[in-house]
């Protein structure tokens, strides 16, 4: 849209105009737009194309969803996932991310593994099978995960073993300034794990639209 002098928003705008069929008694008639007061939309901001790129295309090449949550993050104390490489084996963490893949192995004796993204790289979970008996709501429901364990190194190779689970998908919702207050209200809400009981649940809201976000890929 860009390259003929759009933005999504206008685009969508001068489509819809397209699209307009009068009904009922005015049904047939020609429709004159060339008369109509020229509409100012406002310009969709970086993040509300970002949603679009995933609502439409489940990627986007112009910035990763955490990047604008980050400071939000950040007053959790959330680690970002390169930082993990300068972390010694053992170390007490918290991470987040939106979640690419669980997976379930046969073999594994129910132990589930876990594959977080955010805007520096990914992170990879081991859940233990009391663990996730514990915390199966946020681990299958949640688009973004946030989780407390302790780093575990073997050579090049990193894992958090999770002690605790908490959805924060609500922080995804859906990144515009128009909900600024819903996102604000459940980081206020995120921020009680820090103070409180780490078993506290992070009340989450209703208006996350799931279907932008990719659920995950699970394997059993």
């Amino acid at each position: 849209f860009r390259s003929i002098g759009l933005d999504r928003r206008k685009a969508l705008w001068e489509i819809s105009a397209l699209n307009d069929h009068p009904e009922g008694l005015f049904s047939g008639q020609l429709v004159d737009t060339t008369s109509e007061q020229g509409i100012q939309l406002p310009k969709m901001q970086l993040s509300e194309h970002v949603i679009e790129d995933y609502r439409t295309t489940t990627f986007s090449i112009k910035a990763h969803p955490l990047s604008f949550v980050r400071a939000k993050l950040s007053k959790l104390k959330v680690t970002a996932h390169k930082d993990m490489n300068a972390m010694n084996d053992g170390a007490l963490v918290r991470v987040s991310g939106l979640v690419l893949v669980r997976q379930r192995p046969g073999t594994a004796s129910g132990i589930v593994f876990i594959t977080l993204e955010d805007e520096t790289g990914i992170s990879n979970l081991v859940v233990f099978k009391d663990l996730f008996q514990k915390y199966r709501k946020e681990i299958v429901h949640s688009r973004l995960l946030m989780v407390e364990g302790k780093v575990q190194k073997e050579g090049e190779v990193i894992h958090v073993v999770v002690k605790h689970c908490y959805n924060l998908s609500s922080l995804l919702a859906p990144l515009s300034q128009a909900n600024d207050k819903s996102s604000a209200d459940v980081t206020a809400n995120a921020e009680k794990v820090d103070t409180r009981s780490p078993d506290k649940k992070v009340t989450t809201s209703k208006s996350i639209q799931h279907d932008i976000f990719h659920g995950g890929r699970n394997f059993h």
